[in-house]
């Protein structure tokens, strides 16, 4: 649809336009209906054909729920043949639930944030197994659910059920903050975005209206050079008319922990390399790795330096370095050597834990993404 079709307070009669009086964003509570319109008019002709989309509630909420997992943490277009894989071989709830959680995994490879995945099998089981696949319509008793918090209960209530939830993410904020100029720290004002949000929600096509409010911030409304001209937001949108939408919103995250620290490649004489499963809780939790440790006090300290003592590892000098959310980490790579027995030279054998992994002919535990990615590292690097 053109932008003619979206002009701002040139066109039209002063009483259709909420800002064509100078209101204020205390004003603008009452002009949810006139945007809420206005918005599902440009969704009509604009909305985006995704492959868990379809206009109107979509009948299958298993479908809502998978993309709704995958899409936390990541973009549209990463996710989308992710997603095809995975409805190819989980095509319901109980193909989900009656898999193996390696096997999950594996076809989770790729998306990280793993936990996403363990509590998606979680929640499959329970689905499956107590309410007989059938799930809650309400965002109260999906929010009980394994894995489902306050915005995915959310999503598919509004998205499967047609409920008017307001779902609020990245673009939704950034949307809510533009049209009411809310320049304060997104992060410290999120009660007040969710608030606005409900206050715009329209009582009907509540699925609709969801997603064309997320095609809005994500193809229009964008962190940079947002289309203004195009934007059905415009006659209300308090930071147009301020000229403060390229400000908007103020995001002032916490600054990430920093960790530097040792990751061990250690091998046996048969040329096999040392790997962990971690435990379920926590960090990584379930993954499989090669062994690695934070020194940050006086007793890991400690036992790192008996480590290089009894096994005359060697360090690389070279830096793998990853950045979680909360945490930005640095490892320098060291080379250790076992014994046939498993043993690290010199040591009772209680400093390794693991299984051994054949890096040379491929073997791997089902679902271990890591190792590929890891095996093309060792090549390059070692």
């Amino acid at each position: 649809m053109s932008s003619d079709n979206f002009s701002d307070s040139s066109s039209g009669s002063p009483s259709s336009d909420p800002l064509s009086s100078g209101s204020s964003s205390s004003d603008l509570s009452s002009s949810g209906s006139f945007f809420s319109e206005r918005l599902l008019d440009w969704y009509d002709q604009n909305g985006r054909d995704l492959p868990w989309r379809t206009r109107g509630p979509h009948p299958d909420p298993y479908v809502v729920w998978i993309s709704e997992i995958m899409l936390q943490q990541t973009t549209v277009r990463t996710v989308i043949p992710y997603f095809e894989r995975f409805m190819k071989r989980f095509p319901d709830i109980f193909s989900l639930a009656r898999a193996d959680i390696d096997e999950v995994l594996f076809f989770w490879q790729g998306l990280g944030y793993y936990t996403r995945a363990r509590k998606l099998h979680e929640c499959a089981v329970y689905v499956a197994a107590e309410l007989n696949g059938r799930f809650p319509e309400d965002k109260g008793s999906l929010a009980k659910l394994p894995g489902i918090g306050p915005y995915t209960s959310a999503s598919i209530a509004a998205l499967a059920f047609d409920r008017p939830e307001a779902v609020v993410d990245g673009n939704v904020i950034r949307v809510v903050c533009r049209i009411f100029a809310l320049s304060e720290n997104a992060c410290d004002i999120r009660d007040e975005i969710r608030r606005r949000a409900e206050k715009l929600m329209p009582e009907t096509r509540a699925a609709d209206y969801t997603s064309a409010i997320l095609d809005l911030g994500a193809t229009v409304c964008t962190p940079q050079h947002p289309d203004c001209a195009g934007c059905p937001a415009r006659p209300i949108c308090l930071a147009d008319r301020l000229g403060i939408q390229e400000s908007l919103p103020v995001l002032k995250k916490p600054e990430k922990t920093l960790k530097r620290g040792y990751v061990f490649l250690i091998r046996d004489p048969e040329g096999r390399i040392l790997i962990r499963r971690r435990t379920e809780k926590g960090l990584l939790s379930g993954l499989t790795e090669f062994p690695w440790m934070i020194p940050d006090d006086d007793g890991c300290r400690e036992r790192l330096q008996a480590i290089f003592k009894k096994t005359g590892a060697v360090r690389t000098g070279r830096s793998v370095r990853h950045i979680f959310t909360h945490i930005d980490m640095t490892l320098e790579p060291v080379i250790a050597d076992v014994s046939a027995a498993g043993k690290i030279p010199g040591s009772s054998g209680s400093d390794v834990s693991g299984m051994f992994f054949d890096i040379i002919s491929g073997k791997s535990p089902a679902g271990i993404s890591e190792i590929y990615i890891v095996r093309g590292y060792l090549a390059e690097q070692f």
